[in-house]
């Protein structure tokens, strides 16, 4: 709802006449309040080639979105809106005309009074008054997107110590004990019969073995130390901008881009 405390808001900004599909109108021209109540009731849309045309719009209805004021009326029904001067009150039979056009059913009537009208002063958009060469400049937001360097975590070395069984063979040696006989011969006859001729005797042989032995050392093996890789991935940064696009409206219609 468009109320008394909007005015000065879209005045001052210089703000747009949209339909509520966001379709601009054209600029904000001039509002006419109630000589009352003070409430808002009609804003002229400023349309044509460098907004030379004024078209009445009824704000009941309507609302502000930011510095635009959005009206429930197509960009065609307000250009075929009956012409109306804009000499700061509405007679009643122009107002009768206007609430016709629109549909609605009537309204209050205005008198010729310093409360009839809020004039848009040095904000108005009209180019004629900005300089002899009737140009706008048209600008839009661009996208800079730049890199911060930021702390993503840590990480840090830890020895700790863990057991495992190692199989490893090795071979022993061990004695074992293999009886020799050799018949007497000539040669060793006097040795074979050196002795008693019947004895009891015996003879000891110790026997050998080889046992594993087993030893542990600790040897360095090998040097782990943290280093750094840099790697670059591709990242997509979305974004919505902004721009302003310019068109022509001229009285026959035609829109040019």
């Amino acid at each position: 709802m468009f109320s008394r405390e909007h005015i000065d808001r879209v005045l001052n900004a210089g703000g747009n006449v949209l339909t509520t599909d966001g379709d601009k109108i054209g600029s904000i021209g001039q509002v006419y309040a109630d000589d009352n109540s003070g409430e808002p009731t009609f804003v002229t849309v400023k349309t044509g080639l460098f907004g030379t045309s004024e078209s009445f719009v009824p704000l009941e209805g309507a609302r502000v979105e930011g510095n635009d004021i959005l009206v429930p009326y197509t960009k065609d029904q307000v250009k075929d809106a009956p012409r109306v001067a804009e000499d700061g009150h509405l007679e009643p039979g122009e107002e009768e005309r206007l609430y016709a056009h629109y549909g609605m059913g009537g309204g209050t009537t205005y008198t010729d009074t310093d409360m009839s009208r809020e004039t848009i002063g040095t904000t108005d958009r009209d180019t004629s008054a900005r300089g002899a060469d009737d140009a706008m400049t048209r600008s839009e937001e661009r996208l800079r997107v730049d890199t911060e360097k930021q702390a993503a975590g840590r990480a840090r070395l830890r020895k700790y110590v863990t057991t495992e069984n190692v199989s490893q063979t090795v071979p022993v040696q061990r004695e074992e004990v293999r009886l020799e006989r050799e018949p007497i011969t000539e040669e060793n006859r006097g040795a074979a019969m050196s002795g008693p001729d019947i004895t009891e005797d015996e003879h000891e042989v110790t026997l050998h073995e080889e046992r594993p032995v087993v030893e542990k050392e600790t040897v360095p093996v090998e040097r782990v130390r943290l280093d750094k890789d840099t790697v670059t991935d591709d990242v997509t940064v979305q974004e919505e901008v902004r721009k302003e696009n310019i068109d022509t409206d001229t009285d026959t219609g035609e829109t040019r881009r």
